[in-house]
């Protein structure tokens, strides 16, 4: 098959407060995105937020219902977003084509029935990033260029963290019905992403870590500000974030990291800060 899935229930903040290492990485951690010509979702019960990505080599890959949706075809009650990390891709919606070229976004609404993932080189594939939400109304579909992306410089090298935000899908860009999606660049000599730290009791979140060199490492911290603990990341690399958890990493080198939101509030700016002093 070229789909398949897996759900994951979601974890309260006194179940996390036990778990070792295996159950933290067991629970959060999402180590495999790209399979060639496989879709591989990875389910949470936090804000019912899908995860995947789509890598075609042999041939066109068809976005599949799953079982867990119980729907005649996967965007009929959800929309899609999706970022290209990969060589230039072409995505099919109901006929009509759109080029993504790296780190470009592609945002499908409600409704769409036939979406096909295309890499336009298969010695250089494609690698689609996706996340999926459900959805109560039915935005147009719409491709996201880097240079139609709202960009804030944030962070400073003096203090390790001076990085790029690409606000790609999001309300200011686009509508859409409560997916959130951008990437944030770490400049040279710069490591730590999110950091003042916060959490967003509105919304739950998905991290997603590429560019990371070859023998680095990302170390993704999350849990209550009071009670955190660490998830060591590699490249291509995934990890969910509940909304009462702090999600911030540091790496041995720069890299680029995919965000991705679902809930009830759209404004991006809805935080709920945490002094670094504060942090245990």
């Amino acid at each position: 098959m070229s789909t398949q899935y897996e759900s994951r229930y979601a974890s309260s903040p006194s179940e996390v407060k036990s778990m070792d290492t295996e159950a933290l990485r067991k629970a959060f951690l999402i180590e495999k995105i790209f399979e060639a010509d496989r879709i591989s979702w990875v389910h949470t019960h936090y804000d019912r937020y899908l995860t995947a990505g789509a890598m075609p080599v042999k041939g066109g890959i068809e976005l599949q219902t799953i079982d867990l949706l119980k729907a005649a075809y996967f965007l009929e009650r959800r929309e899609l977003g999706m970022i290209n990390v990969g060589g230039p891709g072409m995505v099919e919606v109901d006929g009509e084509q759109f080029d993504i070229g790296f780190k470009e976004a592609l945002y499908v609404g409600k409704g769409k029935q036939k979406v096909v993932f295309h890499s336009k080189d298969a010695a250089q594939p494609a690698k689609f990033y996706l996340n999926s939400t459900p959805a109560h109304h039915s935005y147009p579909t719409r491709k996201v260029a880097r240079a139609e992306a709202e960009v804030v410089t944030l962070g400073a090298l003096e203090t390790s963290n001076h990085r790029t935000i690409n606000k790609l899908l999001v309300n200011s860009v686009l509508e859409t019905c409560q997916l959130q999606m951008g990437m944030t660049e770490l400049k040279p000599g710069s490591v730590w992403n999110t950091m003042p730290a916060h959490t967003h009791d509105r919304r739950m979140e998905v991290y997603f870590y590429f560019e990371v060199p070859e023998g680095q490492s990302v170390c993704h911290f999350m849990g209550q500000p009071q009670e955190t603990r660490h998830i060591w990341m590699q490249n291509e690399q995934a990890v969910i974030s509940p909304p009462w958890s702090v999600h911030s990493g540091a790496g041995t080198s720069n890299y680029t990291f995919i965000w991705g939101m679902a809930g009830e509030n759209l404004d991006y700016g809805d935080m709920d800060h945490c002094k670094i002093t504060e942090l245990r």
